[in-house]
């Protein structure tokens, strides 16, 4: 039976429908707003054996057709996942996996498609409230529904759920996620928005999170779907044993500055734990106990210490709350690259390089929305290397995606534009310690390495990630948190920044949600240890260096006549071509009439912008030209001073001196400098060699003196 129910959010009609399509799934939801519509299907399944943890997969796919377009490339149809369904997929996940019991690990997949797109709504948030009304109605155990908008900033209001339109005019771009009472999760980025105006901004988006909640109560209430109960499992016979015998000792092994240590201590533990109950490799006792349930006991347990230590005010190690890790700034540390930084806080270190390019070196990015093309990109590479451990390499996964696009919007804001550096600029940081928070070390070492490039960024940004250990209404919030309290805590909320305000925020929660006081005090952290962190920054580098590496290619920009274009292109390209082949230099040119030229060295990139500006602009009396001898007459010989632009210079202008004949100074093809010393009526043009001669002698006798 279809079943179909609808309400007005932020001006235009968000529908729900089920029962009409994808009948053999186990929840299946069409979600329409304005002319953009995706459909969400939730299906489980039962878990696999030996199995120990939840294997939620969610996965989002954006069809060309949608938007009546054809797939670019010589495959006329879509293939692997592109970036932006791999983050949107992301998006997804995160704040519906919290909302599964502990311990349930059953199979469950999340399939949603985009079947239209109006081009005005974006469908990526859309796809949350898919799959939260598709699992409600979903014979599964998870705690719905939640919601997500998207919220923007324009001239000083807020707008929900705005228009691609009115994203290009907002200085924020914000998705959040919640429940009716609680936020669940965040992924944000602003041109520095005070945390002020950043929590309320939240704040706003909750109201309508709400209201989108209440509509999937009305689609659950009509459905009404038989929910599995799960049933926890039995207690572990393991729990009390552990809880005496090993408690103390797993809190002292759990407290030592160096994760090595840490690690070390507790695995020696472990293994003499094992060794008690289980001799000799026995994986059963007699009375039933399991090998497999005292390691689960064992990781409970170690669990549980750490949390408790937290909450007591002790991190295991040994700062306090708010204090950061030891923090290391270099720059300019590699040879031949055009810009380089190596961060380091505690142990995690990111090395980052620059890259400066053309506007040909641009990335062209297609899908259901118009093309448009990337002047910066940020790549994040995680090596096992860095945490220790060994395994193939299988190219960038969904997490190193999804760590890079978070560090490149966090600086992309602080970018300068394209028209005051025409460079396209590419940052790639390699994770080559990694011990908690990698992706807001990529966004300090990015700036440094931004900085030590040249790139005229307009503020230094850092990043910072604040945890939470929350046990009822006790809760410890820790600044610059570390790997094992980002696995034991309940929390890791990402902002990075300037010193003016927040450019990116990014939070993912293993609870039920965190209320507004929480995130006040989160972002007033953050603040305060970003600011720390601009310090330690600026002490290697104080401002972004004057000069471009001498390995870098020279670009500039010069702005022409756009009924002019036709003619610096000439025939078939012709003109450019040329010029582009005697100056070594590239050209590009925009329909406005920007051209920008570009080479490796930087009297080539003089020479080709000396060749367009004298064939573009009109010819101006007083300057001098590089010309070439096209015919000799009697009375002078005519010069090429730009393509399809002659001048006459007369015999008595050839040379200081007496000329007999003019084929006794320039044969026909000469090249040679000649300055205009007038134009006429009819636009014919007069120019002089001897003006030239006569103003290098002045030059010369001005050095001698």
């Amino acid at each position: 039976m279809k079943i179909t129910v609808e309400r007005e959010i932020g001006g235009k009609t968000l529908s729900l429908t089920t029962g009409e399509m994808a009948k053999q799934a186990d929840g299946a939801v069409l979600v329409k707003y304005g002319e953009t519509a995706l459909f969400v299907a939730a299906q489980s399944g039962p878990s696999r054996p030996g199995q120990d943890f939840f294997p939620l997969t969610v996965d989002y796919r954006e069809r060309f057709a949608a938007a009546g377009k054809f797939p670019g490339g010589f495959l006329k149809r879509e293939g692997r996942p592109t970036m932006r369904e791999i983050l949107t997929a992301r998006l997804t996940d995160r704040p519906i996996r919290p909302l599964f019991p502990k311990g349930y690990i059953d199979e469950v997949q999340v399939m949603a498609n985009v079947l239209a797109c109006d081009q005005e709504n974006d469908p990526d948030t859309w796809t949350i409230v898919g799959a939260s009304a598709s699992l409600s109605i979903a014979p599964v155990p998870f705690s719905g529904p939640i919601a997500a908008v998207r919220v923007g900033y324009v001239d000083g209001e807020f707008v929900v759920l705005p228009t691609q339109e009115q994203l290009q005019q907002s200085t924020l771009d914000l998705i959040v996620a919640g429940s009716k009472d609680a936020i669940l999760m965040i992924e944000g980025f602003a041109d520095q928005l005070p945390e002020d105006t950043m929590v309320d901004a939240l704040m706003f988006g909750h109201k309508y999170i709400r209201e989108i909640c209440e509509l999937q109560e009305e689609l659950i209430e009509k459905v009404g779907p038989e929910k599995v109960e799960h049933t926890p499992p039995p207690a572990n016979p393991f729990d009390p044993i552990l809880r005496d015998e090993i408690a103390s000792r797993l809190k002292d092994a759990r407290q030592s500055n160096q994760k090595q240590e840490r690690s070390a201590a507790v695995s020696a533990l472990r293994d003499e734990v094992i060794e008690k109950f289980f001799p000799e490799g026995k994986e059963e006792l007699e009375d039933g106990r399991t090998l497999q349930q005292l390691k689960e006991s064992f990781s409970r347990l170690d669990k549980q210490v750490c949390r408790e230590l937290t909450i007591d005010g002790k991190r295991l190690d040994g700062r306090g709350p708010k204090d950061l890790r030891a923090v290391d700034c270099q720059v300019n540390i590699l040879p031949r690259v055009h810009g380089s930084a190596l961060f380091t806080r505690g142990e995690t270190q990111s090395l980052a390089t620059v890259t400066l390019g053309t506007v040909r070196d641009q990335q062209k990015v297609d899908g259901i929305f118009e093309e448009y093309f990337k002047p910066f990109m940020l790549d994040y590479n995680f090596p096992s290397y860095s945490v220790g451990e060994c395994r193939p390499i299988r190219g960038p996964g969904r997490r190193e995606i999804g760590h890079g696009a978070l560090a490149e919007r966090s600086v992309a804001w602080v970018m300068p534009k394209p028209d005051a550096f025409p460079y396209t600029v590419r940052v790639i940081s390699d994770i080559t310690e990694s011990n908690g928070s990698s992706s807001m070390a990529s966004v300090c070492s990015a700036t440094l390495s931004l900085m030590d490039a040249g790139v005229p960024i307009t503020q230094p940004v850092a990043g910072i990630s604040i945890g939470l250990v929350k046990d009822g209404d006790r809760y410890s919030l820790l600044t610059d948190i570390m790997g094992d309290e980002d696995h034991f805590g309940d929390m890791d909320f990402k902002v990075a920044g300037t010193g003016k305000g927040i450019t990116g925020i990014q939070l993912d929660l293993k609870i039920h949600g965190i209320d507004e006081k929480i995130i006040r005090e989160t972002l007033a952290q953050a603040r305060d240890a970003r600011r720390d962190l601009l310090k330690s920054m600026l002490s290697s580098i104080r401002r972004p260096r004057r000069e471009l590496s001498p390995y870098a290619p020279k670009i500039v920009q010069t702005k022409i006549d756009p009924e002019k274009i036709g003619l610096l292109i000439g025939p078939g390209g012709k003109t450019v071509r040329q010029i582009q082949e005697e100056t070594k230099a590239q050209i590009d040119i925009s329909d406005d009439g920007t051209v920008t030229i570009a080479s490796n060295r930087g009297q080539y990139t003089e020479d080709a912008l000396a060749r367009v500006e004298a064939l573009t602009e009109d010819i101006k009396v007083g300057r001098i030209y590089m010309g070439t001898v096209s015919s000799i007459k009697d009375f002078g010989a005519f010069i090429e001073i730009a393509p399809g632009k002659d001048g006459l210079c007369h015999i008595s202008e050839l040379s200081e001196g007496f000329v007999k004949s003019v084929s006794d100074v320039v044969s026909v093809g000469d090249k040679l400098e000649v300055k205009v010393i007038a134009v006429d009526d009819q636009n014919r043009v007069k120019l002089s060699r001897k003006a030239v001669l006569a103003d290098s002698e002045e030059e010369g006798e001005s050095e001698e003196s």
